[in-house]
């Protein structure tokens, strides 16, 4: 008998195909050397935090403040929710307060807390594919049932299917813009729409349906400014981390939000404090708090990423694989260019190229390229993406 649960057993061999990806890279490049591998499987971004975060730390460093490393509210510390609900304040028209955040160990703890507040044991809750693989286990972690729904060509929320897909049991639907793993963004008219479909369906079913916004790649966007969800859905919550911004993955750090205009929303904010503590965060990192308290309006450059986007988008493009531009994030979603995804993504392996099959995105048939690594190794695998593409037929 195993020593671990059937169920979690299960769970293993269904789970990530990044860190089995990024494994099968730590062997390459053993055998070839870290200069031959080309391993664009994991968003664990290689750009350094910005300077005044560093700034920051040697500050609370050189002045420290007695009790600063102490418990404090589950919710957090007053002044760094009061700084995060100015920043949301002045990108909608909503007046959120300190009272509406809770401070968390990034955004997967966010929608856990999330998750546990308002889900009862087979409560459903719809996913958008392509979908950060996460999400299942997050649902399930708290009791929920994953509906999984298509989106369209696109990728851009396919209304008509998420209204199919609402029911008596339907609880919540997460969205993710910037989208990982096409980085695709949703524009205010969809959010919109999705806000008027919702609300239809609430009165229908007599029940609250809330949108949780995850957006660790909110700021990390390009053409278009990523829209806040609050001036466009009453009950919704934003989920978000400063990993991606401030390039800080490690550090788990992050909070979400509640709409103002939520109905009940003291009573959800008492319960997601409530769970906060009792999931077992506890609270968010206490020194994290304090150093990103005063860093809510700085982030990486974003320049920088738009031009690695640019950089690979417009040579893979050349050389003849399909794609959706993406707007923001760190993330390509090609299309296989062969039928078996697997077929290609070992292909690209005998080329020392490592890539995340869309099938661990629930989208069969695409792959998934994270250029959040350093410009010298984008150029350097441009040669084997140009053999690679021969062999396959397209250049």
């Amino acid at each position: 008998m195993s020593i671990i649960a059937a169920k979690i057993n299960d769970c293993i061999e269904k789970s990530s195909w990044i860190r089995r990806m990024f494994e099968e890279g730590a062997t390459l490049r053993q055998q070839y050397g870290d200069d031959k591998v080309f391993d664009f499987t994991l968003g664990n971004p290689t750009m350094e935090p910005p300077a005044e975060l560093k700034q920051e730390l040697k500050r609370l460093a050189d002045n420290p403040v007695a009790g600063m490393h102490r418990y404090m509210n589950n919710a957090g510390y007053e002044e760094t929710r009061s700084a995060v609900a100015e920043m949301i304040t002045e990108k909608c028209t909503r007046s959120v307060t300190a009272e509406h955040i809770v401070m968390s160990c990034g955004a997967g703890a966010a929608l856990n807390v999330c998750l546990k507040t308002i889900l009862n044991p087979g409560d459903e809750v719809i996913i958008l594919t392509p979908f950060f693989v996460e999400y299942k286990f997050y649902i399930d972690n708290q009791g929920g049932v994953p509906v999984v729904v298509p989106t369209k060509d696109d990728f851009q929320p396919n209304l008509d299917a998420i209204e199919a897909a609402i029911n008596e049991k339907t609880r919540a639907l997460i969205i993710n813009s910037p989208n990982n793993p096409t980085g695709v963004i949703y524009p205010a008219e969809t959010l919109e729409k999705l806000g008027e479909l919702l609300k239809r369906k609430q009165k229908q079913f007599g029940r609250p349906l809330t949108v949780i916004s995850d957006e660790p790649y909110a700021r990390i966007s390009f053409e278009q400014q990523v829209p806040n969800i609050f001036d466009w859905i009453e009950n919704s919550i934003i989920v978000t981390s400063h990993s991606k911004d401030l390039a800080l993955p490690g550090e788990r750090i992050g909070y979400l939000a509640a709409n103002p205009a939520m109905p009940q929303v003291d009573l959800f904010m008492q319960g997601a404090i409530f769970c906060n503590r009792v999931l077992g965060f506890v609270n968010a990192p206490a020194l994290m708090q304090r150093l990103v308290t005063n860093l809510q309006r700085c982030s990486v450059d974003i320049g920088k990423y738009r031009k690695k986007r640019d950089r690979l988008y417009e040579y893979l493009s050349s050389l003849g694989f399909k794609m959706v531009k993406p707007g923001g994030g760190f993330y390509l979603f090609p299309q296989s260019p062969l039928a078996d995804e697997m077929e290609f993504i070992s292909l690209a392996q005998k080329h020392l190229i490592l890539l995340v099959p869309g099938s661990g995105f629930g989208a069969p048939g695409y792959f998934r390229i994270a250029y959040c690594v350093d410009d010298e190794m984008i150029e350097r695998s441009l040669t084997a993406w140009q053999a690679l593409a021969k062999e396959i037929g397209l250049a």
